[in-house]
Parts: structure tokens; sequence; C-alpha cells
């Protein structure tokens, strides 16, 4: 036969669940503090339909605004590509200037090369420019 129960013990009193476990608020606001937390639990029908109605022009604004002005995420368009291309122009970079490049800033002689024709082959601009860079 079975054990007897202690007296505190009342068959069928409790289901084991979270909700018999937690004590009654006592005041008026611990109540509705409960009740607010307990809503945020409680699926609703309305959830599915929230994530569906974003407006998607208003999101697109919204991240260009925080992207700042003229921001494309790291893509460019098609003008501004062109334009890139027409502004490079033809330096002549001089050969001692990229072996120092090299020897000083440890960069492969195409880095190096690029570095002093972005500076239209100053050495000390390019210098001060990957230092402050880099630092």
């Amino acid at each position: 036969m079975a054990e007897a129960q202690p007296p505190t013990i009342v068959e069928g009193a409790t289901t084991g669940d979270i909700e018999d476990e937690v004590p009654v608020a006592k005041s008026a606001e611990d109540r509705k503090a409960q009740a607010a937390l307990s809503s945020l639990d409680a699926p609703r029908d309305d959830d599915i339909s929230t994530t569906k109605d974003v407006d998607q022009d208003a999101v697109r604004k919204a991240m260009d605004r925080l992207a700042g002005k003229g921001a494309t995420n790291g893509v460019l368009n098609k003008k501004e590509d062109e334009t890139k291309v027409a502004v490079k122009k033809n330096v002549k970079v001089d050969p001692a200037d990229i072996a120092l490049l090299v020897e000083e800033l440890e960069l492969n002689k195409i880095k190096a090369t690029d570095l002093l024709k972005a500076y239209e082959g100053d050495v000390t601009q390019a210098l001060k420019a990957y230092v402050t860079r880099v630092a």
C-alpha cells in the first residue's frame, strides 16, 4: 500500500505549473506588475501580423539616414565608379621611392606603388598618410 502523506499535502492541489509556485502579490501595485510580466510571456494572436506589417519604404529611409549622406554600404554607384576611373592619373613613380617604402614600411611593391600614386609620387606625403592611417 502507499505511504501516508503528511497532513499539509492535499491530493490534487498542485499541477506543477510555474503559476502555482508564484506567490500571490499582496498589494495592488504588485498585482499590476505581476500581470504585466505575465502578459509578456503569453502568446498573442496579433504577433504574426505585426512582423509582416513593416513599411519597407520607411525602413529603407531610416537606414539611409543612419548610414549617413551618400553612404551605400560599400557599394559604389555606376556613376561614381566611372568617375573614379576617370580621376586616376598616370603618375610616374621613382623606383627609389618604391624601394624606400618597401624597405621601411614592409609593403610589397604593388602596394607601395599604389600608395605613391595616390599621393602623386610624393614620398613624404605617402609616408605621413600611411603612418597616420596605421596608427
